[in-house]
C-alpha cells in the first residue's frame, strides 16, 4: 500500500504505508520544493500537513510531538510548542495561525507479474 496526497499535479505517490509509524511524522519534498509532513494514527487513519512552521518559517513539523486534544490528533511544533490540528491545519494555540492541509489517500500497488 502506497500513501498519496493530492497536489496542483493530482495524486502523487510519496511513501509506502508501511514507512509510517503512528506518533512520528514523515517528511516529504513536493514537485514544487515545498515539503509536506505526512503521519498515520493509531487507528490507520493518514494526515498530510504543510511542514513548515507558520511561526519560525523552519521545516520540523514532521518532528513534533503528536497528541491528541479536542478529539482529534494534533502535532505540536518541535520549536515553539504550538499545536496544530492534523485534519483542519488549524493553530490550537493561536486562532489567527494555520498550516495547509492535503487530501491523502492510500492506494494498492501493482507489483510487476513476470510471466515465464
Amino acid at each position: 500500500m502506497t500513501v498519496e496526497l493530492h497536489v496542483a499535479e493530482g495524486w502523487l505517490t510519496v511513501c509506502e504505508l508501511s514507512d509510517l509509524t503512528p506518533g512520528r511524522g514523515v517528511a516529504v519534498l513536493l514537485p514544487d520544493g515545498s515539503q509536506a509532513a505526512v503521519f498515520i494514527d493509531r487507528s490507520g487513519r493518514t494526515y498530510a500537513i504543510d511542514n513548515r512552521d507558520p511561526f519560525t518559517g523552519a521545516a520540523v513539523l514532521s518532528r513534533g510531538l503528536v497528541g491528541r486534544a479536542e478529539g482529534g490528533p494534533f502535532v505540536a511544533s518541535p520549536l515553539l510548542k504550538q499545536r496544530f490540528d492534523l485534519g483542519s491545519g488549524r493553530c490550537l494555540d493561536d486562532g489567527a495561525a494555520a498550516v495547509r492541509t492535503y487530501p491523502v489517500r492510500t492506494a494498492v500497488t501493482s507489483a510487476a507479474v513476470a510471466v515465464a
